[in-house]
């Protein structure tokens, strides 16, 4: 009999690497921790990315807990997950309203994504509203500061991992003032969609899954499913109905692949409306608490609804921003107004007859 050669054979199974001796038996699964390759830093600026040309520091911080509406609590090993690096320009609001640029940087840390990914939901709302739409987490730093992430800006977007913890940190030099920002000396959360960044807080330590708490009654099967207009409401008090779009307000169209998580494909035709802060920003003013801590429900007329935080909605720098869309005058089914989340991959947060939107804050 042929003796074996010990080579190591690869079996690729549903896009996974499964390493196997010759005798096909799995190897066994290595216990070190995944090592990441750390960028080099190009300081010469001989090759073509931009954000690699001045020194990687790391950010000083603690451990990191997963509480609320999990089956499994508990703390996370970063060690475990891969590092994933995002660019932002930092600018804050002062005190009178305006912005104040901080700096250009690249982080490097840990996304929520991942953090996350095999903690198992248990919605207190589940018997009601089983969709995992309405989630979002409350991030909390060792300052007992507090944010809000929408569960669908983790999850739904076409760009995923751009919500980190950030454990590493480069300034972005520009090469004729050679201008070098101050850096940062603790971990950081980092959400880089963000225009203006006041969710961006320091030496995050817990992480709280939540289902929007207001009891909405669910419907299932209304028809027909129109409302005739739509309230908009901060903390339970109505601040306007609107009954028709703003005639001031530029209409703009949008080219999609709608498609969903569930049924997949349902149209490739453009959705035309007027962009969502537009309107609200009539009514909630962008300030630094609305930043941190505000929260959107779009809720429907049979009581679907999609949560989304105020600054996914009103303060994004990736120009994918939310429409609303007027239905035909004859469209009696999932009328008058609908939401299109145009930075999301999947439909599903897509909210048809929408007849309120709720505000509030932490």
């Amino acid at each position: 009999m042929r003796k074996s050669s010990g080579i190591l054979l690869i079996t690729i199974f549903f896009g996974m690497i499964i390493p196997h001796n010759s005798f096909g038996q799995k190897i066994p699964e290595s216990k070190e921790p995944m090592k990441i390759p750390e960028m080099t830093m190009d300081t010469s600026d001989r090759n073509n990315n931009f954000y690699d040309n001045t020194p990687t520091y790391p950010l000083n911080g603690g451990q990191l807990e997963i509480a609320g509406e999990v089956e499994n609590p508990g703390f996370v090993d970063l060690t475990l997950l891969p590092k994933h690096s995002v660019i932002i320009k930092e600018t804050l609001l002062t005190a009178d309203g305006k912005d104040k640029f901080i700096g250009a940087y690249r982080y490097d840390g840990y996304s929520l994504f991942d953090i996350l990914n095999n903690r198992y939901i248990k919605k207190k709302n589940r018997e009601t509203f089983p969709s995992i739409i309405d989630l979002y987490v409350e991030i909390e730093n060792d300052k007992g500061e507090k944010v809000i992430i929408s569960w669908g800006e983790i999850y739904y977007p076409v760009n995923l991992h751009n919500i980190i913890i950030a454990t590493d940190v480069s300034c972005i030099v520009p090469s004729k003032t050679k201008d070098h920002w101050p850096l940062p000396g603790e971990r950081k959360l980092i959400a880089a969609k963000d225009l203006i960044t006041e969710r961006n807080i320091s030496n995050p330590v817990k992480i709280t899954v939540k289902s929007y708490e207001k009891s909405i009654p669910v419907n299932r099967g209304m028809s027909p499913l129109y409302s005739p207009s739509m309230n908009i409401l901060s903390d339970d008090k109505t601040l306007a109905t609107i009954k028709e779009l703003p005639k001031e307000e530029q209409l703009e169209t949008v080219h999609t692949i709608f498609y969903g998580r569930g049924r997949g494909i349902h149209s490739t035709e453009p959705f035309t409306g007027i962009y969502m802060k537009e309107l609200l920003g009539k009514y909630i003013p962008l300030d630094k608490k609305n930043l941190k801590t505000g929260l959107f429900a779009i809720i429907a007329m049979d009581g679907y609804r999609s949560v989304f935080s105020f600054s996914e909605v009103m303060n994004r720098n990736d120009q994918s921003d939310l429409l609303l869309v007027p239905c035909k005058d004859n469209e009696k089914d999932g009328g008058k107004f609908r939401l299109f989340p145009g930075g999301d991959f999947f439909s599903d947060r897509a909210v048809k007859a929408v007849a309120e939107i709720r505000f509030s804050t932490l």
